[in-house]
């Protein structure tokens, strides 16, 4: 595995959406960093996010076999850092996205599972760093103190619980997406790049 071997995975269905240019941003400026970038269109891969009824089926039996998503599963585990960008939507991430954690954040992947009930072994400690960057249609007010962030719980707690004990977590937002101006766009996406210039 590259020291810096980092996965980006980019969840909407607009090739010239704005999260397509943020992700190109990360990706473009991390490459100039000398990272070994991977890069995951979940739209443009056509992914069913879908958790079929043999993959439920299976999924607390022993040696669960993920071969299904195994391209995607290997591409994790061979990642030391990982980013997500996609929008918030109906205070979540896109069901895409969601089926991306259903389907390869599984037993055997993510973790494993412990002899006790409810026991889980995490196995992703090849991730160092867990960044998110995320549009929002709404105010940060609306995000952060009426819906309480649920998507930064979400990934930070669950997805990043499968991570080294260490793993570093940061989460960008460009907030009221519906009221955006070209401006208010551009300064956002220089302020990504001086992040993941220090990534």
């Amino acid at each position: 595995m590259a020291e810096k071997r980092t996965l980006i995975v980019l969840a909407h269905p607009l090739g010239d959406s704005y999260c397509a240019a943020l992700a190109a941003t990360v990706r473009e400026t991390l490459i100039e960093r000398g990272h070994d970038v991977d890069l995951i269109d979940l739209y443009a891969d056509d992914f069913d996010p879908r958790l079929s009824a043999e993959e439920r089926a299976a999924y607390f039996e022993p040696d669960y076999d993920p071969s299904p998503v195994a391209d995607y599963a290997r591409r994790l585990r061979a990642a030391s850092h990982l980013v997500f960008v996609f929008p918030q939507w109906w205070g979540n991430c896109p069901a895409i996205l969601k089926g991306f954690f259903d389907r390869v954040f599984v037993p055997g992947v993510a973790y494993d599972l412990g002899a006790r009930a409810g026991e889980f072994i995490p196995r992703l400690d090849n991730v160092k760093k867990l960044w998110v960057v995320m549009t929002a249609g709404s105010s940060w007010w609306v995000t952060k103190l009426y819906l309480r962030d649920p998507v930064r719980h979400q990934i930070r707690g669950a997805v990043g619980g499968f991570c080294g004990r260490s793993v570093s977590f940061r989460m960008m937002t460009y907030y009221d997406m519906d009221h955006s101006t070209d401006r208010k766009r551009r300064a956002f996406l220089k302020r990504v790049a001086r992040a993941f210039q220090a990534f």
